[in-house]
């Protein structure tokens, strides 16, 4: 078995940790470098129960997409939700290993695997990195939808493609729309509405858009919105990151034992529905 600073060094070449935004927190957040690594779990979120499943399962690692802090902490007490996420992988010997807007940036990364699990054909990035010479990594992307569909449609098949939420798919729109050039973006998008606006899509797939930006959005350009829930939007992407490390794991001789969690680790756990009135 590999140790974990193999395995790290083996996801840090496909997710460089400089690619990440400056405000990010990347890379090992906790765990013995030379520890054997046997079996990783990838998740979303490092929560709670994404951590007990990583004990039931018997994991050496978990590679989540959030990281565990984003600030500054004084205490890993755990007397605190994320200080007994802490307590917890160190007292069963697992490590966690975040990668995070850096493997947003890559390609593929998240946003391809969000393109791929609603049905498009990936032309490019939504927001080009300065830094790649071959124009391929950045920020979301955008795709083809072959063949168009309209809106409705269209927003059917997001549904059908992501896994299932409480709040579900959310659409602004005309539903009879065609849809035939869509952006995508993994997680919270409504940063991006601008560039989406120039890249004269007829969609924009991402998650948790904001009020007044989607209604300043829609009033701005006549492109459709299709929002869904940010864990959704992401999770198509541990199944992309578990290949990156099976080809690396194969590459180097490694006896490395996978797994993705299905456990819904959106805050959203239930959706009341409100009848329409003329």
């Amino acid at each position: 078995m590999p140790k974990l600073s193999d395995v790290i060094t083996a996801l840090e070449e496909v997710y460089p940790p400089q690619w990440a935004e400056a405000w990010d927190a990347v890379g090992l957040v906790c765990g013995d470098p030379q520890a054997e690594v046997g079996r990783v779990l990838f998740a979303v979120d490092p929560v709670q129960t994404v951590v007990d499943e990583a004990v039931e399962w018997g994991a050496d690692l978990v590679v989540t997409h959030h990281p565990l802090y984003l600030r500054g902490t004084t205490s890993v007490a755990a007397t605190t939700f994320k200080g007994r996420v802490v307590h917890t992988l160190i007292s069963n010997g697992i490590a966690l290993h975040v990668a995070h807007t850096n493997a947003d940036h890559a390609d593929p990364g998240v946003s391809d695997a969000l393109a791929e699990a609603v049905g498009l054909r990936v032309t490019g990035p939504l927001v080009p990195d300065p830094t790649d010479p071959l124009g391929r990594r950045g920020t979301g992307r955008i795709g083809l939808l072959e063949p168009p569909l309209p809106l409705s449609a269209f927003a059917a098949q997001v549904a059908e493609g992501l896994p299932a939420t409480a709040t579900g798919v959310r659409v602004s729109g005309d539903p009879d729309r065609l849809v035939s050039r869509v952006a995508v973006c993994g997680g919270s998008g409504d940063s991006f509405l601008a560039e989406v606006r120039v890249a004269g899509v007829d969609a924009y797939l991402t998650a948790d858009l904001r009020h007044h930006p989607a209604s300043e959005a829609a009033e701005a350009a006549p492109v459709a919105l299709v929002d869904a829930a940010h864990w959704a939007t992401e999770w198509p992407w541990l199944a992309l990151a578990e290949r990156a490390l099976h080809a690396a794991a194969e590459q180097r001789g490694w006896a490395v034992e996978t797994k993705v969690s299905h456990r819904v680790t959106d805050p959203w756990t239930a959706h009341a529905p409100m009848s329409f009135t003329a």
